[in-house]
This record gives structure tokens, sequence and C-alpha cells, in this order.
């Protein structure tokens, strides 16, 4: 599928698609806009690669089986707390790590920290979105295929003609480049 096409479209019209003729494309194309955006939260919440990557697939099947049940309005607002709710009950579940869990009951309250978290991760979308527009054209291109675009080793030989070993090398080396540049963004 190529979401390009439906770059014109908005995430609004896309869950009207979504909701008048319940065809799961349309819930695609907007998850494939925010896999970035998944991959963050799993990153910021569980501290390693495979567990986000586990977190990104998880939420995608929730949002997949229990979107229909929901009058979304602010699809990515609404994906990030699926997404941040999701990271919390795996580290819970988990037992290796304390989580603290502050239930509070003023709305203004809750608003309030919502919007906080909205704001740094905003912020660490941001920030990620720069350390990869720093890496070199190549390395730039086979993690934005591989992580983002989710393409195999054989699918990104085929689009940028890089032999297996390339891609590989590309990829590791963009990965430890882009946490490099994302600590000097961070410290910056």
């Amino acid at each position: 599928m190529n979401i390009d096409k439906y770059k014109h479209i908005t995430d609004n019209q896309l869950l009207q698609n979504f909701y008048a003729d319940k065809n799961n494309e349309w819930l695609g194309i907007l998850l494939k806009r925010y896999t970035i955006l998944l991959f963050g939260v799993g990153m910021k919440y569980l501290k390693d690669e495979e567990d986000a990557k586990d977190a990104v697939q998880q939420v995608f099947l929730k949002v997949i089986s229990e979107l229909h049940k929901y009058k979304v309005e602010y699809f990515k607002s609404w994906l990030y707390m699926i997404a941040k709710n999701h990271c919390l009950m795996q580290l819970r579940n988990t037992g290796n790590h304390w989580v603290e869990i502050n239930e509070k009951t003023e709305t203004g309250s809750v608003d309030s920290a919502i919007n906080q978290d909205w704001k740094q991760h905003e912020i660490d979308l941001n920030e990620l979105q720069s350390a990869l527009l720093l890496l070199n054209p190549e390395q730039k291109e086979c993690v934005t295929l591989f992580y983002l675009e989710k393409k195999s080793y054989k699918e990104i030989s085929e689009l940028t003609h890089y032999s297996l070993l390339e891609i590989k090398s590309h990829i590791q080396n963009g990965k430890r480049n882009l946490k490099i540049k994302l600590q000097h963004i961070h410290n910056g």
C-alpha cells in the first residue's frame, strides 16, 4: 500500500472513512502514519528496542480490534494514550520495574497531566525527526524503510539496490548514530 497517495487526507477524514465502511485499510494508513510515535512511546517507557517493537504490534492489534467501539475525534492523542497505557501495563506486569500509577480524580489535574505528557511527547518526536535528518542518506533511507515502512531486507534491497550486508550495516550504524544524535540534541 502506497501511503503517499493518502497524504492529503486528514486523520479525521480517514477515521470517518473507517467508521463509514469499516474497511481496515483506512486504519492501516492511520497506523502507518504514527508507527514512529508508537515506537518512541515504547522506547520511552520500556527502554528496550525489541519490547518497543512488540508494543507497537500489540497496540496495532488493540486499535484494530477496539476502534469501532469508540467515537474517536483526535486519533493521534487517543493512540498515544493507548500506547502509553499499554507500556505502563507491560511494566507493571513484568514485576521488574516499579511503576507509580497516580490516580487523580480532578478533571483539571488529569487534563493538565495529559497535556504536559503530550507536550513532552511532541518534543521527543521532533527530536527524533531532527536526529533522523542528520543521518547520512544511506542510513536514513534504510532506517526509514526498515522501521517506519516495515520493509524486509529483501524489499529494501529491491528498492535501493544495496546488498543485504550493506543494508544491515546501514541499519546498525543508523541506529547507533540516531541514538548518539538524540543524546546530543537532548543534552544540548
